[in-house]
Parts: C-alpha cells; structure tokens; sequence
C-alpha cells in the first residue's frame, strides 16, 4: 500500500457558529413591592468562526477527515438583570494562500498574507430580555426575544503554493532532481513519468538572499483543459513571481518531443490556463546534459542536476529576477497588517417556494419574529411594527404578494394582509 499523502491542497469545510441565548421574562419580587417591574436579562452572543493564515501551516490535510467546525452557544438571561455569557470564538488556522469559495463557485475570501482574517460564520446575536423592552407607554412587557441562531456554512477551501519560483516542466524533466540539489527539499525521485504527485516547496539560500522554489508536477500537453493532472497543479503556479520552464534535451524521456517543442507546449498550456502568466519573468534552461541522448542543436541555458553543471549561475539568476520583482511590486504589504474579510449581507430578499409560500431572508427581520410568544398581543404589535419600519411589507407587495397569500419568516408563518 502506498503511504498516505501528508499535503492536501483542495478539501471541504463545514462551519457553525454558536447560537445566541435566549431573553428572560422576569419581574421584580421583593418584599414590599407587590408589583416589581420587568428585570429579565438579555442572553448571550453565540462564538464566531475565523479562518486565520498563518505562515506555520503548509497543507490542509487537518481538514480532510475533519471538516466540522463549532463555536459554542451563548447562554440564556435570567432574572433581575442578568445577562447570560458569551459564546468562544473558534479561530482556525490555514496555510497562507488559502482561498474560501463558496459551493457555488463565488471566491469569497483570498487568506494571502500571514494574518488575513476571515469570519466565515457569525454567532447569532442573544435575545433581548424583557427588561430591554420596558418603555413609558410599555410598563410591564411579557415578553422576550429567542436567540439568533448562528450562521453555517459550507466552503470549499483551495491552497495555492506561494512561492518565488516555480519549475515548470513535462513528467520526469528533471525538477525534483533539480530542488532536492538546490534546496533542502526532499521530495521522491524516479526515472518514471508523475513521480511527483504534490507540489514541493524548497528554500534556496543565496548569501543574505533567500527565496522559495516549488516544484510542480509535470504538466502535459492539454493540461490547460484538465488532462492528465491539469487544472490540480496549475493553480499553484498563479502566485510565482518567476517561471523556470524546464525543457528535457533527453527527448525521449519527454515522450519524444524535441526541447523547442517541449517549450511551446509548455508555454501554450501556461496561457491558455491564465494568460497574464506568460508576462511573468521566466527562465527556459534545459536540463539533463549528462545524458548521452541529449538534444545537440539545443542552444540554449543548459544543466545537469545530477553533475551539478550550471546550477550556480542558475541559481544566480532566478534571486536576479525574483528580486527584480519584489521591487516591482506596485502594493508593498507594511509589516504586521493584514485584511479581514467578512460575508457581505444581502438586505431584504423575497423568493417563493414550491407551495406558493412567499419566504422572507434577512437577519434583521428574522430578528423581529424571535420572541418568545407571538401570541401575546403586545409582542405582536411590537413585531408588526418593527417588519414595517424595515420595509417588509413593501417587499412583499414588490414580489407580487396579495391578500391571504401564506408568509413565512424564520419560524413564524402567517396570511398576508394587504392592510
């Protein structure tokens, strides 16, 4: 049996925020005070779920037989004014260059930096006491507000190597050979096609200078359209500053396609993938010189990972270019910041079910509904008057309600009137 893969670059994750504590309904009893007023607590938010890059982590492998993610709930008010606890965050660490999309393809947050932040599931807010709701037209309010539940969500998560380098080349090209010489990196090498079935990150240290090589698994002709490995291994090439396209002057090893060929398909797969990856700089070195069945009318860079020949002013060249294009980028990220992403809310939104329900999404609506007992009167009131305030009503009659069609928000279903 083959050992089991430790990097896993594409994986699902499910999130759940803590729910919100529920609002008390409570009065005062004391002696001497035969009618104490309201004195319920409100309840407690539920945790949130932050993804965090961090710079320690390189693989989503935690994710693949673990994708479930909880916050705790918040816990619920009581009497004489007491306010139920908060729920914990939950704070999940990722690789940098994690990107969140969500299952129906929308890239919601790009985790780029060490540090970016995003709150993938929000706790739902505790409901208010009865105390909260205590006006001077509204002495002794009987009711309270339920807990907001929290947000839950599916995300497909993708890591996209970051790196200054990458090796680009077909299967058995030489790139594991040449990473594993020019950096610390280890990765499995054989004289067969797709040895390397992941990428390998490689430190390469020049001097002072110090910059990251990735090796990436061979590409092959079509690879742009998912063939072979295809699209698996293309995505971690986005993030590169510098391309070394690696051409095998042992043609045979490259399915027989001559060096120049080797090069033209490579670079047409890279374009037609993403087309702004051929304006990045890139080296073309071809690689195995040693080898008796080298390509002789093969006139360009040319090395051998195995001898060591050419290796070091390669090496030179590819901190050239790469510090070339650190200098050259427009956004200089300052020390210590990072972005927080957050889900956007989307207001008021009407659909229609199957049924002919009309179906009202908004958290500030569902908000208005969550009390305790839509069957008191007053909490009633209080209700209608908070759905209209926030143009409930006229989102309604927009999608076409009509009088006694049947209304549901949250929990709470109910005939619409056009009154």
């Amino acid at each position: 049996m083959a050992p089991e893969s430790g990097f896993v670059d594409e994986t699902q994750l499910h999130v759940k925020a803590g729910n919100g504590g529920a609002g008390a309904v409570s009065f005062r009893r004391e002696a001497h005070v035969p009618e104490g007023g309201p004195d319920g607590g409100n309840g407690g938010k539920g945790g949130d779920v932050w993804l965090v890059a961090d710079h320690n982590m390189s693989s989503l492998l935690q994710f693949r037989d673990h994708p479930f993610r909880r916050a705790t709930d918040g816990t619920h008010g009581s009497g004489k004014v007491r306010h139920g606890a908060s729920g914990d965050d939950v704070t999940v660490t990722v690789p940098v260059g994690t990107m969140v999309v969500s299952l129906s393809g929308e890239v919601v947050a790009d985790l780029a930096l060490s540090g970016d932040r995003f709150l993938c599931a929000e706790g739902g807010r505790g409901g208010r006491g009865n105390a909260s709701f205590s006006s001077a037209r509204r002495k002794a309010p009987s009711f309270a507000e339920q807990g907001e539940l929290g947000g839950e969500h599916w995300f497909n998560l993708e890591l996209k190597l970051m790196a200054d380098v990458a090796l680009v080349g077909f299967p058995n090209a030489g790139k594991s050979t040449l990473i594993s010489r020019i950096s610390a990196a280890k990765p499995k090498i054989a004289a067969y096609p797709f040895t390397t079935l992941e990428p390998h990150l490689g430190v390469v240290r020049i001097g002072e200078r110090e910059l990251t090589v990735a090796d990436i698994p061979g590409l092959i002709e079509g690879a742009s359209c998912g063939r072979g490995l295809g699209h698996q291994f293309l995505r971690h090439i986005e993030r590169a500053r510098v391309m070394v396209v690696l051409v095998d002057l042992a043609a045979e090893d490259a399915g027989g396609h001559p060096p120049a060929e080797q090069e033209r398909i490579l670079l047409e797969e890279l374009g037609a993938y993403r087309p702004e990856l051929l304006d990045r700089p890139r080296i073309v070195v071809g690689s195995k010189v040693d080898d008796p069945r080298a390509d002789p009318m093969w006139e360009g860079e040319m090395i051998s990972a195995v001898t060591g020949e050419g290796l070091r002013p390669l090496v030179g060249r590819m901190a050239d270019l790469v510090d070339q294009a650190r200098a050259a980028e427009v956004e200089v990220q300052a020390e210590g910041t990072f972005t927080v992403h957050r889900l956007v809310p989307s207001g008021i939104l009407v659909s229609r079910d199957d049924d002919g329900t009309y179906v009202v999404h908004s958290k500030e609506a569902e908000r208005a509904v969550a009390l305790n007992d839509l069957t008191n009167p007053e909490a009633l009131i209080y209700a209608q008057a908070r759905l209209k305030r926030m143009g409930v009503d006229k989102e309604l009659a927009r999608a076409g309600a009509r009088q006694g069609d049947p209304v549901r928000i949250g929990k709470l279903e109910f005939d619409y009137d056009e009154e």
